[in-house]
């Protein structure tokens, strides 16, 4: 199974570059976040004329989540099941291949003193419980998407710099690293170890991506047994040079079956 993460920063702005990316990389699946459109403007054919299957859940102008799929999805499910639907646009699980696939958004938490940052934390807390409630770490799980979160010094350009502001805040790495110990391996981490991969160069900074000026915040983690089948993983950046493009790009990593 190839499965790949992309944070659209608007599905309809960069269905180009996302059903580019499909046909060349033929991925069994993409998940995709921020998709930024409700779901009756969703542009499902655009999928569906590639032969895909997909769910979605999206809001007006923000959030939305996506699993688009070579194959049919079961047990597709929003939210995070306690009762909650406000989170039901950041977290969609879908069994694919008998492989459960919880694709998040997770929230971007504005500044470090702010609401929104308490927020993001408790939202890792309601992960952890959520994984702990509804799944096993020793049996195949996916857990992809834009965590909003670069884990360590070799995952953003200057790590001196950059330690304490939002993505890179030691309480994020706390937070992120309890949901990891649940029984997550970092499977691009299992593939490469060096530093210098990103996948997000913010728009702001001129010439971020030639110039290196980089985060990871975006993954793919496995438990163990599946990590165990890890063939491949890597980060495509083309898509962040296409035309128009997102703020984002592709990663991507491949198991054995």
């Amino acid at each position: 199974m190839k499965i790949a993460s992309f944070n659209a920063n608007g599905i309809r702005a960069r269905l180009h570059i996302v059903r580019e990316w499909l046909v060349k990389e033929k991925p069994d699946v993409l998940c995709l976040q921020e998709t930024k459109v409700k779901d009756s403007e969703f542009p499902l054919e655009a999928f569906e004329e590639l032969g895909c299957f997909l769910a979605f859940s999206g809001e007006k102008g923000y959030n939305g989540v996506a699993i688009v799929s070579k194959t049919p999805l079961t047990d597709v499910f929003f939210g995070f099941g306690d009762g909650d639907n406000k989170e039901n646009a950041r977290i969609i699980t879908a069994t694919i291949g008998n492989i459960p696939i919880v694709n998040t958004y997770v929230p971007q938490g504005s500044a470090p003193d702010s609401e929104k940052f308490r927020y993001k934390l408790d939202w890792f807390h309601r992960l952890h419980d959520y994984f702990s409630r509804e799944f096993k770490p020793d049996k195949p799980l996916l857990w992809v998407g834009d965590f909003n979160v670069a884990p360590e010094p070799r995952d953003v350009y200057d790590p001196n710099g950059l330690l304490g502001s939002i993505g890179f805040h030691p309480d994020e790495h706390s937070a992120l690293a309890q949901v990891k110990a649940w029984g997550f391996v970092d499977v691009f981490r299992k593939h490469e170890t060096q530093g210098g991969f990103y996948t997000f160069w913010d728009y702001r900074v001129p010439h971020a991506v030639n110039r290196g000026l980089g985060w990871r915040i975006d993954h793919v983690w496995a438990t163990s047994c599946l990590a165990e089948k890890l063939l491949c993983a890597s980060i495509d950046v083309a898509p962040r040079l296409a035309q128009k493009p997102s703020d984002h790009t592709v990663i991507w990593a491949e198991f054995d079956s």
